[in-house]
Order: structure tokens, then C-alpha cells, then sequence
């Protein structure tokens, strides 16, 4: 049985570790209080307009609203990397349009892996509208469990009987082609570790599988169902592959900025005519597809490189700092408000909140009215 790989780089010895020194970690806790705070405000400021009055009316425009506040505020992340630490992201294989309606599998060799999709969708202009098959856990933690929520990331248990008819009908809520999608799937299920790639591989040799040595074998049934449900609106799938230098990262070396030294991504477009329509040979598709995923992540770890590198430019810097400032200057009004004007500010504050936690609590969104008296008339033409 193949040894499992650790996804570093042989060629990288000039790439060291970045220390954690009193300015690295003032400045990352001064950036993880930014970050709460921005959140915290923009979603029980903006929530209750944008993703409940608006919904009332129009899911679509709801959906739309939602978007740009949430590329507004995930913006911040992609200055985080690259600007503020320095991380380097390097893209290569193909240079995908913008703005499509996609679903992107891609590898999960660590915690972080699915926040590095983020400076990919900014430059694509599609930040806004990604979201996540994530397990439920995440859903429980606090400020970042109500995004997930008014987002509408899909929530999993990891067990296909419980997940399936919930999996079914969120993505069935997805089918609309003028709505703009990002949905990324980790068909892994886990991140990648050294004993969950032993049992991995001891699964495979058992079943005649291939043996993968950087990738953990795919779980194929929540990825064909998104194929199945979404296929006809979607523009293409993006298979992305992420390596890492010097070694992978976890969260707090992110808000630190102590790794990773370079994040490299690779991404792939497949047309849906690609991927066959049966339940079997799509599952013999993905699982084929990430025997390639994983010989690419050989070679990187032999080269130090993917192939076709250089696909996407430099964020502008510019940018960056107009979208920061706008984000603190929003916040700051938001928090005075709260803090010093009228008491109905507080109110709105606290029902906001009261609004979040049972909504996230008992995964509810509001129907639109049309939609309600539509079922009314539909049931009283029944009776």
C-alpha cells in the first residue's frame, strides 16, 4: 500500500516559516476584532431588510441584495491574504470566464482550504454568491452559524439517509438560472489526514479502488445529486486542486499571517456534457477525476509547481482599500448607532439577533407572499 504524502514541496527550502512576533500577533487579533465586528453589524443591520423584507417579495432579488452585502464584507479576507500577510496565490491550468453559475469539487487538505476559493471568486466577480456544503457543526458558531445561514450554505450531518431530502431540497431552491451560484463541494467529507488516508486506502484496496496517496477516496452521492438537480442551469463545474508551502495552514496562521507562504490552485472547466447523466458512471467520473487530482498533487510535491501557472492577475491594491474602508465606515455608523442614538437602534438590535438565533436554531427562511396565497388559493380549489 502506497504511503500517504504530505502536501509540501520538496523545492521550497528558501520558504521559511514567518515567526510570531508581537506586531504579527497584534495585528491579527486587531483583524479578527475587525472581522467580528463587521460581521456582527452587517448581519443584524442588514438581515432583516435583505434577507427577510426583500424575500417577502422576491427571493430572486433577495438572493441578489444578499450577494453584494456579502461580497462587501468577504472582500476583507482576500486583503487579509494577500495584501496584509503577503501570502502568495498562485492560479494556473485554465482561465475560467466570469461571472458563470458553476458548482467547483475540490480537494480538503485543511481547515481552511474553502476560504482560499474566496480570492478566486473576487476575481471572477462572484464572491458574493459562493456558498458551502459544510457540516452542521459550523453552523453552531456564533456571528459566522447566522451567515451560514442567511447565505443558505447547505448544512450536513455526513450521513446520507438524514442528509439527502434536506441536501434535495435546498439545491432544488437553487435551480433558478438568473440567481448567481457559486456552490463548492468538498466530496471528501473530512479534511485529509495522515490516518483518515490509511483507512482510506484500506477501503479501496478491499474494494479494488484506486489507492490515493494525497486525496482521500470521494464521496459520491451528494455530488451527483448537485449534478442531477443543478445540471440544467448550471454554466460548467470547476475542478480545483490546492496545494500548499511551506506546510498547511490552520485559521488562527491565516489571522496571524505565519502560513501558508504560498497558496497554489489549480483549476480545471468541465462542461456538463462531460460529466455522464447515471447515477454509476457519474460516480465512476468522480472518482476517476480525483485519481487525477491526486497525481497532480504528486507532481507538485515533486516540482513545487502545478502546470500553466500564471492564469490570474494581482488583486488591486487600490481596490482593496476602498472596499476595507467602506466596510469600517458602514460598521462604525452602524455600531454609534447602536451604542449612542435613539433606543429603538438597540431594539432593532436585539430583535435582529432574537431573529438570527431561531432562524439558524430551526433552519427557517420566510416565503415569499405571492408564493403563500398561491398555496392558500391551491389548497382552498383542492378542498
Amino acid at each position: 500500500m502506497d504511503d500517504c504524502q504530505a502536501l509540501n514541496s520538496d523545492t521550497n527550502s528558501e520558504l521559511k516559516h514567518y515567526a510570531l512576533t508581537p506586531l504579527r500577533l497584534l495585528r491579527g487579533l486587531a483583524c479578527l476584532v475587525v472581522y467580528l465586528s463587521t460581521a456582527f453589524m452587517f448581519l443584524v443591520y442588514f438581515s432583516p431588510v435583505a434577507a427577510v423584507f426583500l424575500r417577502l417579495f422576491s427571493v430572486h432579488y433577495s438572493r441578489k441584495a444578499c450577494s453584494f452585502l456579502f461580497g462587501l464584507w468577504l472582500a476583507l479576507w482576500p486583503f487579509l491574504f494577500e495584501k496584509i500577510n503577503k501570502t502568495k496565490v498562485v492560479f494556473s491550468g485554465e482561465t475560467v470566464p466570469e461571472k458563470e453559475r458553476v458548482l467547483l469539487i475540490a480537494n480538503h487538505r485543511t481547515e481552511v482550504d474553502w476560504m482560499y476559493l474566496w480570492d478566486l471568486a473576487l476575481r471572477k466577480g462572484c464572491l458574493g454568491c459562493i456558498k458551502y456544503v459544510l457540516k452542521s457543526s459550523l453552523m453552531k458558531l456564533p456571528i459566522f452559524g447566522w451567515g451560514f445561514h442567511i447565505f443558505e450554505f447547505i448544512s450536513v450531518e455526513r450521513k446520507w439517509e438524514v442528509d439527502e431530502p434536506i441536501m434535495r431540497k435546498m439545491l432544488s431552491t437553487f435551480t433558478n438560472p438568473l440567481d448567481p451560484l457559486w456552490l463548492a463541494v468538498f466530496p471528501e467529507g473530512t479534511d485529509f489526514t495522515e490516518q483518515k488516508c490509511i483507512k482510506s486506502q484500506k477501503y479501496a484496496a478491499e474494494n479494488g479502488l484506486p489507492i490515493l496517496k494525497n486525496v482521500l477516496l470521494p464521496k459520491t452521492r451528494g455530488f451527483h445529486a448537485c449534478v442531477e438537480i443543478l445540471r440544467g442551469s448550471l454554466d460548467a463545474v470547476y475542478d480545483v486542486t490546492i496545494a500548499y508551502k511551506n506546510r498547511c495552514p490552520t485559521f488562527m496562521d491565516n489571522v496571524f499571517g505565519v502560513e501558508p507562504s504560498e497558496v497554489h490552485v489549480h483549476v480545471r472547466r468541465i462542461s456538463l456534457e462531460e460529466i455522464p447523466v447515471s447515477e454509476d458512471e457519474c460516480n465512476t467520473w468522480l472518482l476517476n477525476t480525483f485519481h487525477q487530482k491526486d497525481q497532480l498533487l504528486s507532481d507538485f510535491i515533486a516540482q513545487g509547481y502545478f502546470p500553466n501557472e500564471g492564469t490570474e492577475g494581482d488583486l488591486s491594491t487600490f481596490k482593496c482599500l476602498v472596499n476595507c474602508t467602506i466596510v469600517l465606515v458602514i460598521t462604525s455608523v452602524f455600531a454609534y448607532l447602536a451604542v449612542f442614538s435613539s433606543v429603538w437602534f438597540k431594539v432593532y438590535v436585539a430583535l435582529s439577533c432574537a431573529y438570527l438565533a431561531c432562524a439558524t436554531a430551526y433552519n427557517f427562511w420566510p416565503s415569499p407572499i405571492l408564493d403563500y396565497v398561491k398555496g392558500l388559493l391551491s389548497g382552498k380549489k383542492s378542498s
